[in-house]
C-alpha cells in the first residue's frame, strides 16, 4: 500500500481546502504526508492558505475514516490515483480545478491517445439516439475512448454503443464507487469495467447529490480531447459541460437540430454563439481533429536527419515517435522541460518539417 495514501485521502477531507489549494500545497511540499507534517507557521505563508486553512490542516484528526476508505478500495480492487502519479489523466493536469485524487475501477488507461466526451439530454428523441449510435459506429476504426456520465439518455446510448463496437468507454460518476446511479445502469456499468471503467473523485458513501453533478462535469470536460454535444435543450448539464470545456480550451462540437425542436435548442445556441463547431458526422470530427490520416507503419528516419538537432529537440522527437500523437501537457510532463522551452523547440521541429501540429495543442511526428 502507498504509505502516503492515508494522507492523500485526508487532504481531500480537510475543511476549507479545495482542489486548487490542495494542488498548490502539493506543488510546494511534494507529498500529502509532507503537507500534514509541515509546521503551521510555514503553511500560513503559502499564498491563499493563511491562518484559517493552516489551522484546518493541523487540526485534522479523522484518519480512521481514511483507513476505512483504503480498506474499501482494496476489497473492491479500486485504484486510487493521486495527482503526482504517472497514471493520473495528463489532460486534467492543465485544468486549474482538477481533482487532487481520483478513484478508478476498470482496465483501461486514463491516458489513451484519443478521448471523446459525449454529452446530451437524459430525455433523448429518436433523432438523438440515431445520431449518437451512428456517430460512434463511424468512430470504431479511429482508436477512440468514449467518455460520458452514465446517466439516462445520450450518456447511456454512448456507453452501450461503445461496448457494441468494442471501444473502451469510461463513465464519470457524481458519487462513490459503492453504488451505481441510476441503478438501472448497474449491468451496463459492469460491462464498462471490463472494457473501460468508472471514474470518480468521490469516496465511498457519497450520494449522487444535485451539487455533485456540475463538479462531475468538469472532469468530463477536462479529460477529453474533444467534447461532442449530441442533443440538449436550453439548460442542463450538457451546456454546463460545454461551457467548462471552452474554459479549458478544449475542442467543442455539436450536432445541429431543427430550429423549433426544444431538444436541439442547446446545440443550436452553442453553434450560433461560436461555442461549438457544427458537425454532421464523425468524418467532420476526425478531420477537424487531424485524426483522418491513415495510421501506417513508420519507417525509422535516418539518424543523419537529426544531426542538426539539439538535445531538447532530440528528446521531443523520441517522445513523439512513441505514439500516434501527443498533447503539449504530456510532452511537458514526460520531458521535464519548461512550457517556454517546449514551445520554442516544437516550432523549430515543425519548421524543419519533422513534426505536424494538430488541433487541441497536439503534435505528431511525420
Amino acid at each position: 500500500m502507498n504509505n502516503d495514501l492515508i494522507f492523500q485521502i485526508a487532504l481531500t477531507r480537510i475543511p476549507h481546502i479545495g482542489h486548487v489549494h490542495a494542488k498548490i500545497l502539493t506543488s510546494i511540499f511534494g507529498t500529502a504526508e509532507a503537507i500534514f507534517k509541515t509546521p503551521k507557521s510555514k503553511l500560513e505563508k503559502v499564498d491563499g492558505i493563511g491562518q484559517i486553512r493552516a489551522t484546518s490542516i493541523k487540526s485534522f484528526s479523522d484518519f480512521n475514516s481514511c483507513e476505512k476508505e483504503i480498506h474499501f478500495t482494496e476489497k473492491h480492487q479500486i485504484k486510487t490515483i493521486f495527482i503526482n502519479d504517472t497514471e493520473y489523466p495528463k489532460r486534467l493536469l492543465n485544468c486549474y480545478d482538477s481533482p487532487i485524487l481520483l478513484y478508478f475501477k476498470g482496465n483501461t488507461s486514463l491516458n489513451n491517445s484519443r478521448f471523446v466526451s459525449i454529452v446530451g439530454t437524459r430525455a433523448n428523441t429518436d433523432y438523438g439516439k440515431t445520431i449518437c449510435e451512428q456517430f460512434i459506429d463511424e468512430l470504431k476504426t479511429y482508436n477512440i475512448t468514449v467518455i460520458s456520465g452514465l446517466a439516462y439518455g445520450i450518456d447511456t446510448i454512448s456507453h452501450k454503443s461503445a461496448i457494441k463496437h468494442n471501444l473502451p468507454t469510461i463513465g464519470i460518476l457524481a458519487h462513490g464507487l459503492d453504488r451505481i446511479y441510476p441503478y438501472a445502469n448497474k449491468s451496463l456499468a459492469k460491462q464498462m469495467i471490463e472494457n473501460g471503467g468508472l471514474l470518480t473523485e468521490y469516496p465511498s458513501g457519497t450520494n449522487p447529490d444535485k451539487q455533485n453533478f456540475p463538479e462531475r462535469n468538469r472532469i468530463t470536460a477536462g479529460i477529453c480531447d474533444a467534447l461532442v454535444v449530441i442533443e440538449t435543450g436550453k439548460s442542463g448539464g450538457s451546456l454546463i459541460t460545454a461551457e467548462i470545456a471552452n474554459s479549458y480550451h478544449k475542442d467543442v462540437f455539436a450536432f445541429p437540430g431543427r430550429i423549433h425542436d426544444m431538444k436541439s435548442d442547446g446545440c443550436n445556441q452553442l453553434i450560433k454563439n461560436n461555442k461549438a463547431c457544427l458537425i454532421s458526422s464523425s468524418e467532420d470530427l476526425v478531420k477537424l481533429m487531424g485524426w483522418d490520416e491513415k495510421e501506417t507503419t513508420k519507417i525509422p528516419k535516418q539518424q543523419t536527419l537529426f544531426n542538426h538537432l539539439n538535445n531538447e529537440e532530440l528528446l521531443l522527437m523520441k517522445l513523439l515517435e512513441t505514439a500516434v500523437d501527443i498533447d503539449v501537457d504530456t510532452l511537458i510532463f514526460k520531458s521535464g522541460l519548461s512550457h517556454s522551452s517546449i514551445a520554442v523547440n516544437l516550432l523549430t521541429l515543425e519548421m524543419n518539417g519533422l513534426i505536424k501540429s494538430l488541433p487541441g495543442k497536439r503534435y505528431k511526428s511525420i
